[in-house]
């Protein structure tokens, strides 16, 4: 498999992370935002959204971040991270949606005035932020991982750019169940960190 990516990219590092504890051989093919490689024609052609990541897997192309946790998922059979149990499987998606909009629009967005320089707004960025750590830190009160007792991908979806929180003026030192569930993660067989640091760009 080859995933198009880029190494500061929390999008990236989501489907970089589960590709890793799946342990499943893959190669990185960085894609340059700085030089606008992903407008360019040939990865327009991969993904005409020009987004990383894209995963390539031998001429099956999976766009989207969510969506290629999604197809690893059911491509291995892999019940243990997005089960087949219809309430289960619910309380995943709700996570994917929550990484799309929330986690977005909130963390995600709050880096991107920090890291990449964007020309968003910084302070609404943190306190949606804040909004949807204070939910993440009550749902994890009552057990390890979002979804239960053990990992799925709704945590996948959600670590890389609640770990970089901090990168976005986001302090995590009130919410301590959070805290404790980034260590959990962090210590899956197959963890693979997230460069956290980078000199503007935007994306």
């Amino acid at each position: 498999m080859k995933l198009y990516r880029h190494p500061l990219s929390g999008h990236s590092h989501r489907a970089q992370l589960f590709l890793s504890l799946l342990g499943v051989p893959h190669e990185l093919i960085d894609v340059d935002l700085k030089a606008r490689a992903h407008k360019a024609p040939e990865f327009l052609a991969l993904n005409p959204f020009g987004q990383v990541p894209v995963l390539d897997d031998e001429g099956t192309v999976i766009a989207d971040s969510n969506a290629i946790l999604v197809y690893l998922a059911k491509k291995l059979g892999r019940i243990d991270w997005l089960p087949e149990d219809p309430a289960a499987a619910a309380k995943v998606q709700k996570w994917l949606s929550v990484a799309a909009g929330d986690i977005a629009f909130g963390p995600a967005a709050a880096r991107l005035v920090t890291v990449f320089g964007a020309n968003l707004d910084a302070e609404g960025a943190i306190s949606r932020a804040h909004r949807v750590l204070a939910q993440i830190d009550a749902e994890l009160a009552g057990h390890d991982f979002l979804v239960g007792a053990r990992p799925t991908i709704a945590d996948v979806a959600l670590y890389s750019y609640v770990s970089a929180e901090p990168e976005g003026n986001v302090d995590l030192s009130d919410y301590a169940h959070v805290r404790a569930w980034l260590s959990r993660i962090e210590r899956l067989p197959g963890f693979v960190g997230f460069e956290k640091t980078a000199v503007g760009l935007a994306a």
